[in-house]
């Protein structure tokens, strides 16, 4: 039983680690091809930041809805779904001839991948025991910085020169991946067993969303929410714009991709290393590590003078920016029970999309408005204390009602 219930585990989190590299490719896709879009399309810096918000923009209603139908039908067929209409509309992207349906395209695959997203974070939490949910998404979600890493590397090879190449490779992908989660990727055996209960019982166990906000959950929902939002808003800035902030500060275009590099390999280690803390740590010292680590980065952005002190901040910013998103993915699975954790991470995913979105377009008018790098760095720091803070309320309330 116990080698069956392993087995269940290591393929659902390889699975959903498949598709978090996907997400990581279609993260940095945008950043990587906005010279060649911006050129195609005749862009200037507002309308990029615009562009590169309009994928972020479709992952909130994606979240919602892929978190809520989940907890109705099942995850497995919810992020089958979700993956087949972001391919579809990514390979879209390579055939739009104008800039609103371009928006557009972007904002579908958005939708999509917003989608799959919460049902990830789901399906790698309760394929393992409570325990260890912490390290279960964190080796799921190291996909991300993994896949971005990847497409970082194509990008300085001659397939990525085109920008139309990076989109063929962002759809194509996930259509090849798709079969292996039809007949390999094992559904939630928690979401199975509180099925079974409703038909058992005719009670109604699947969660809405009005279940996030009842006396026992509404703190929680509001709490990881705003952290959601603030957290997410630096992350989609970092994840967006790192290669344009170091042009912005005098350094090459390859030197901007060699940053970004850095960045995402950190990010993987991050990741994981947060991943394992949020299980064996007190959950208060996780949440310190993870900000304060994310502070010093931006401040060493602000002061470093030199390439390679402009490197070693790009990896510390990395390592902490990236690993915190996993970080905040672990808890909305821990805040949540079985029946809304789904509804849950999607309501919270949903509100940080928000702040992901508006992020990268604040960015772009600072950037526009004569800011400079120095002057969005500064701008990300008080968006990072106040989600150290709303995080440390809530792990305070957790532990008081435990």
């Amino acid at each position: 039983m116990e080698r069956s219930d392993n087995k269940h585990s290591v393929i659902t989190v390889a699975i959903c680690f498949l598709i978090a590299v996907i997400e990581g490719l279609d993260i940095q896709a945008a950043g990587i091809a906005a010279a060649g879009i911006r050129e195609a399309f005749g862009l200037d810096s507002s309308q990029l930041g615009v562009f590169f918000s309009a994928g972020i923009l479709g992952l909130l209603p994606g979240a919602l809805i892929g978190g809520r139908y989940s907890d109705r039908i099942g995850r497995k067929k919810v992020l089958i779904w979700s993956v087949a209409v972001f391919a579809l509309f990514t390979l879209c992207t390579v055939w739009v001839n104008s800039f609103n349906s371009l928006l557009l395209v972007r904002f579908l695959a958005g939708a999509g991948l917003g989608a799959a997203m919460p049902n990830l974070i789901t399906l790698a939490s309760e394929a393992v025991k409570p325990e260890n949910r912490g390290r279960a998404v964190g080796l799921m979600y190291c996909g991300m910085p993994v896949g971005a890493a990847i497409l970082s590397y194509i990008a300085s090879l001659d397939f990525g020169s085109d920008w139309k190449n990076i989109f063929y490779l962002g759809g194509l992908l996930p259509i090849i991946v798709l079969p292996i989660m039809i007949k390999f990727l094992p559904e939630s055996r928690e979401f199975l067993k509180a099925q079974n209960t409703t038909q058992t019982t005719t009670a109604t166990t699947q969660g809405s969303f009005k279940d996030l906000f009842n006396s026992q959950n509404l703190m929680r929902t509001c709490l990881i929410s705003v952290s959601y939002f603030f957290t997410l808003m630096v992350v989609y800035i970092m994840l967006s714009w790192l290669p344009s902030l170091f042009m912005e500060l005098g350094f090459s275009r390859k030197e901007g991709s060699t940053a970004q590099f850095f960045f995402m390999m950190s990010a993987t280690v991050g990741t994981i290393v947060l991943g394992m803390l949020t299980d064996r740590w007190k959950k208060a010292y996780v949440i310190i590590l993870m900000y304060g680590g994310i502070l010093a980065g931006l401040f060493c952005l602000n002061a470093a003078s030199s390439l390679t002190q402009m490197y070693l901040a790009s990896a510390l910013v990395g390592a902490f920016v990236i690993g915190c998103q996993g970080v905040l993915y672990a808890f909305g699975s821990i805040v949540y029970p079985t029946e809304v954790r789904a509804t849950g991470v999607g309501m919270a995913s949903a509100v940080g999309r928000v702040g992901a979105m508006l992020g990268p377009t604040i960015a772009g008018q600072l950037l526009a408005a004569g800011f400079g790098a120095a002057g969005v760095i500064s701008a990300a720091i008080p968006c990072i204390v106040i989600s150290a803070v709303f995080m440390l309320i809530l792990v305070r309330r957790l532990q008081t009602s435990a």
